[in-house]
C-alpha cells in the first residue's frame, strides 16, 4: 500500500486512475493542476506522483522539478497524450521514474511502473535504512546484509572484537572476508593501530618470509637495506593473513613461533624483536580436511581458529542481494558520473536467481558492467552478463547437465556459454589469478589464455 497523488487536468482520468489505484489497495489522492498538486504535496507525504504534462497553471515538467527540488523522496511519473522525444528527454533530465503516453492501455501501463517504482523505493529505503542503522549501532557500514545468516555474522563480529583472540574467518571467495576482518579491527582496542593485509597465496615461501618478518641488508641478492616486515608494522594493530591455507609447512613453523612468543626475527638477522599484533586469518579451504592430509599444521590450526567465523556463501542469503546490487549501482553511479535511478524488476529477477559462485565480488562486477553499458534510466536485463540472465552457472566440481530440451539446442552455441561460464567462474574463485584458475579447469596456462581471449576475460 502507497500514497498517491494523481494530478490531471481531465476529471476523467482522475477519476479512472483513482479507481484502479483503490482497488490495487493504494491510498489516492487527486488534484487537477499542479498549483492544487502542491498544495496537498505540502500537507502530505506522498510515495509517488502521476502526473499529466499539459495542465493549467503551470505544466507537468514544472510540477517535476519542484517535487524533485522540495521532496527528493517522492518519485514522479509523468502522461502525456502529445508526447515527442524532445519532451520524453527532458523529463528524464529532470528525474522523472518514467514517462508514459496515454493510451487505452495507460491504467495497465501505469500499473506496472507503479509497482516498478514503489518496489525501486522499498529497497532503497531499506538499504538506506540499514545503513544508518549499522552505522548508528554498529559501525558496520561497510558491509551490506540484513539477511539472517549476516545477522549472526555482525553479532558475532561485535562480540569477538574487543577481545585479543585470535579470529579464523571462513567463506569462499569474493565473500568479503577483508571486509570482515577490517570491522573486527575497526571495533577492537586496537582500532587506533594499523590494519594490516597480506594474500598469503601471492608470495613464495621465501618472499613471504621476509614480507612478514622484514629483512637485513644482505640477507640476500637485492637486500640493499634493513627493511621492517609487516609483524612490525602491524604491532599495536592487527595483521590480516588472506589466504592463509596456501602457506607452505615451512612458512607455517616460523609463522606458529611467532604467534605463541610474539617474536619475530628478520631474515638474514640475529636478535629477536617484541611484536605486539593481533592476528586475524581467513581461508576460502577446507583447513580441517587440509590437516587430516597433513597439508596444514593442527598446532597452527588450532592456535589461528580460536574463534572460527565463516561468511555464508550469497546464495545462501538470497534477499540481501537486492541490496547489494543497489548498494553497488549507488557506488558506481557515483565514480562513473551516471545517474542511473534503479533496477528495473526484469534484471532484478535474473540477479536474485542466479547462484553467483563468484559471490558478492562477482556480483559487484556484473552491477559494475551494467552501469558502464547502461544508456537508460534503469538497469535492463541486457546491459546483464549473459551468464546471469541465463543463469548459467555450476559449481565446478560438478558436471554439466546432458539433458536436452524437447525443441532441441544449438549444440557450438551451447558449449561456448559453458566454457565461458566455467572460465568466468574459475576466474572469480582464484580471484583473477589465471594460473590458479587455469589449475581449478585442470589445463594448461597456454590452453587457458587462449580460451580466455577467445571470449574476452
Amino acid at each position: 500500500m502507497a500514497n498517491l497523488l494523481i494530478v490531471d487536468d481531465e476529471p476523467s482520468i482522475c477519476e479512472m486512475l483513482d479507481i484502479a489505484f483503490r482497488k490495487a489497495r493504494h491510498r489516492v489522492e487527486t488534484a487537477n493542476s499542479a498549483a492544487a498538486a502542491l498544495q496537498k504535496l505540502q500537507n502530505h507525504i506522498f510515495d509517488l506522483v502521476i502526473a499529466d504534462i499539459r495542465m493549467p497553471q503551470g505544466s507537468g515538467l514544472d510540477l517535476l522539478r519542484q517535487v524533485r527540488e522540495t521532496y527528493p523522496e517522492t518519485l514522479v511519473i509523468l502522461i502525456t497524450a502529445h508526447g515527442t522525444t524532445g519532451t520524453a528527454h527532458q523529463a528524464g533530465q529532470l528525474g522523472a521514474f518514467a514517462y508514459i503516453e496515454k493510451s487505452h492501455e495507460l491504467v495497465d501501463d501505469l500499473k506496472f511502473t507503479v509497482e516498478r517504482a514503489l518496489e525501486t523505493s522499498r529497497i532503497r529505503v531499506e538499504n538506506i535504512s540499514l545503513k544508518r542503522e549499522l552505522r548508528k549501532e554498529r559501525g558496520l557500514d561497510s558491509i551490506v546484509g540484513q539477511s539472517p545468516p549476516m545477522k549472526a555474522v555482525f553479532e558475532l563480529i561485535l562480540s569477538v572484537a574487543p577481545t585479543n583472540s585470535t579470529v579464523l574467518i571462513l567463506g569462499e571467495s569474493g565473500t568479503g572476508k577483508e571486509l570482515v576482518a577490517q570491522a573486527i579491527h575497526s571495533h577492537s582496542r586496537r582500532s587506533e593501530g594499523a590494519f594490516v593485509s597480506i594474500n598469503c597465496s601471492a608470495f613464495q615461501e621465501t618472499l613471504l618470509e621476509s614480507e612478514l618478518f622484514g629483512y637485513m641488508k644482505g640477507a640476500f641478492t637485492g637486500a640493499a637495506s634493513n627493511k621492517k616486515g609487516l609483524f612490525e608494522y602491524a604491532s599495536g594493530g592487527t595483521l590480516f593473513l588472506d589466504e592463509i591455507g596456501e602457506m607452505s609447512l615451512p612458512m607455517q613453523v616460523k609463522l606458529l613461533r611467532a604467534l605463541q612468543e610474539r617474536k619475530i626475527r628478520p631474515v638474514g638477522g640475529n636478535e629477536e624483536i617484541e611484536v605486539d599484533v593481533r592476528v586475524v586469518a581467513a581461508s576460502n579451504r577446507d583447513l580441517q580436511q587440509m590437516v587430516r592430509q597433513k597439508q596444514f599444521r593442527e598446532d597452527l590450526y588450532y592456535r589461528i581458529s580460536v574463534i572460527p567465523l565463516e561468511i555464508p556463501p550469497l546464495r545462501r542469503r538470497p534477499s540481501d542481494i537486492p541490496l547489494l546490487a543497489f548498494h553497488f549501482l549507488e557506488k558506481f553511479n557515483r565514480q562513473m558520473g551516471k545517474g542511473i535511478q534503479g533496477i528495473s524488476s526484469a534484471a532484478l529477477r535474473p540477479l536474485e536467481n542466479y547462484p553467483w559462485p563468484g559471490n558478492v565480488r562477482e556480483l559487484e562486477n556484473a552491477v559494475e558492467r551494467a552501469v558502464a553499458l547502461e544508456k537508460g534510466k534503469e538497469i535492463i536485463p541486457d546491459s546483464l552478463p549473459e551468464r546471469v540472465v541465463l543463469g548459467l552457472a555450476a559449481p565446478l566440481d560438478q558436471s554439466v547437465s546432458a539433458e536436452l530440451p524437447e525443441e532441441g539446442l544449438d549444440l557450438q552455441r551451447h558449449i561456448e556459454q559453458v566454457e565461458r561460464m566455467l572460465l568466468e567462474a574459475a576466474l572469480a574463485r582464484s580471484n583473477g589469478v589465471r594460473t590458479r584458475a587455469a589449475d581449478l579447469l585442470k589445463m594448461s596456462y597456454r590452453s587457458f589464455r587462449h580460451y580466455a581471449k577467445k571470449y574476452g576475460l
